[in-house]
């Protein structure tokens, strides 16, 4: 009995940490797009310090540097503001 319930709690609290984490993804994605400039900057710059502490940043074609000038498809901000909009 106690068994069950600790896999059921730990099921429970897997599933909002996974919705969490999606939610998180998609409000970063959002401001990426919204605002590009300040989301590389940062991004450099903690780019930077990870490899000042000898951490290496992957993408996936193996390298290490931000490609610039590339957006995934459907994700511009005109599209984010009207999907995300409230409906009356």
């Amino acid at each position: 009995m106690v068994n069950q319930q600790r896999l059921r709690t730990a099921a429970n609290q897997a599933v909002r940490q996974r919705n969490y984490r999606r939610a998180r993804d998609r409000a970063l994605a959002r401001l990426a797009n919204d605002y590009p400039n300040v989301y590389r900057t940062y991004l450099e710059e903690e780019r930077e310090a990870d490899e000042q502490m000898g951490k290496k940043w992957l993408d996936l074609d193996g390298n290490t540097r931000i490609t610039r000038g590339l957006r995934a498809e459907g994700w511009s901000s005109s599209s984010n503001k009207s999907r995300h909009r409230k409906k009356n």
